[in-house]
């Protein structure tokens, strides 16, 4: 499936109106970028098959089921700041997405997540043990691509690699006694979705050839950009507009994964009643989910839900996440000013505006 046939362009892709390229020049660098999203799609497509009735089938689930195809597009934008698209480039740009497909594999499995991108996660179709070699087989094609690239693609992409697994463990394992866990939680986050969009970011200006001046403030762009992104994800959990999100509300809280709201409410709970009483609830809710004698678990959640959202730990959270987007957009500041720059600027902006 082509990006022009899945409909992705710059603007879809990073959640920007298409009146953000208005000039006759911006038209023609949003286009070249198109472009470079159709055929990294069409590589894409390519580079999962591996000859393997089962492989085939189970590689190239999450990539069908869709996705915006962020971390290729901001490769494809950073190349701009050199000689734009070229093969490296678009290999690289595979690389990263085949690279966070595969984590999609393995986090589903670690979180037990019944559905990812709208379909049954793999685990929930072909059990554990697939999923989880679904994602090793993606990683190696990922390593496959990136080795065509030499030794400074290797290197980005095992540090990188490392980050994501570190990340994965510690949100396992939680902070070590004594460590701050809202510290901890965004270090997490930082490794888990961070590391990715930074390296994203990083290839398409080492590859594009630009300015080596240019590398690092687009990389701590990148990882700046993965933090606000998925403290916004926290905001987004608690939202009531399903058909906005297509999540229950409390999902994550359900499954247990840490959000920064809950993570708040625990830190004031000690000395404020009222967060300690909503703790509780919030507590003893998820726990009589499981129990089906309790018949009024789910309408209690929702409403514990409903008040954490209101709650001002929720709008705490909102503004880590701004805080964390303005970081990105204040490491441009060495980019020079046209579209490249406009745009990582306005997707910064986009980010907190998300509602699904």
């Amino acid at each position: 499936m082509s990006a022009a046939r899945r409909g992705v362009t710059l603007g879809s892709a990073l959640g920007v109106g298409e009146q953000l390229f208005a000039s006759a020049d911006e038209r023609r660098f949003a286009d070249a970028i198109e472009r470079g999203l159709d055929e990294v799609e069409q590589g894409l497509v390519r580079e999962l098959s591996f000859h393997d009735q089962v492989a085939d089938v189970t590689a190239r689930y999450l990539l069908q089921a869709g996705g915006k195809r962020i971390r290729p597009t901001l490769t494809l934008l950073t190349a701009q700041l050199g000689q734009g698209n070229n093969p490296d480039v678009i290999t690289a740009a595979q690389a990263v997405e085949i690279t966070h497909l595969g984590s999609l594999y393995h986090d589903d499995v670690m979180d037990e997540a019944q559905l990812r991108r709208g379909v049954p996660s793999a685990q929930s179709v072909w059990g554990n043990s697939v999923a989880i070699l679904t994602g090793d087989l993606l990683f190696a094609r990922a390593s496959v691509l990136i080795a065509r690239l030499g030794e400074r693609a290797l290197t980005i992409q095992s540090d990188t690699f490392e980050r994501l697994v570190l990340g994965q463990l510690h949100e396992t394992v939680g902070p070590a006694e004594g460590e701050d866990p809202v510290a901890h939680y965004l270090q997490v986050l930082s490794d888990k979705t961070g590391s990715l969009i930074a390296a994203a970011a990083l290839v398409g200006a080492v590859f594009g050839e630009a300015d080596e001046a240019y590398h690092e403030p687009v990389r701590a762009y990148g990882e700046s950009i993965g933090v606000a992104f998925q403290l916004i994800d926290d905001v987004i959990d608690l939202s009531s507009e399903f058909e906005q999100t297509g999540k229950t509300a409390g999902t994550d809280l359900r499954a247990g994964v840490p959000t920064l709201p809950l993570l708040y409410l625990r830190e004031r709970a000690g000395a404020d009643a009222g967060a300690a009483s909503l703790l509780a609830r919030i507590e003893r809710d998820v726990h009589g989910l499981d129990d089906p004698r309790d018949a009024d678990a789910a309408a209690d959640f929702a409403d514990a839900v409903a008040e954490l959202r209101d709650h001002e730990v929720t709008r705490a959270t909102l503004a880590e996440a701004r805080r964390w987007s303005a970081e990105a957009v204040a490491a441009l500041q060495p980019l020079p000013d046209g579209p490249v720059k406009k745009a990582l600027t306005r997707f910064a902006e986009a980010i907190v505006e998300r509602t699904n």
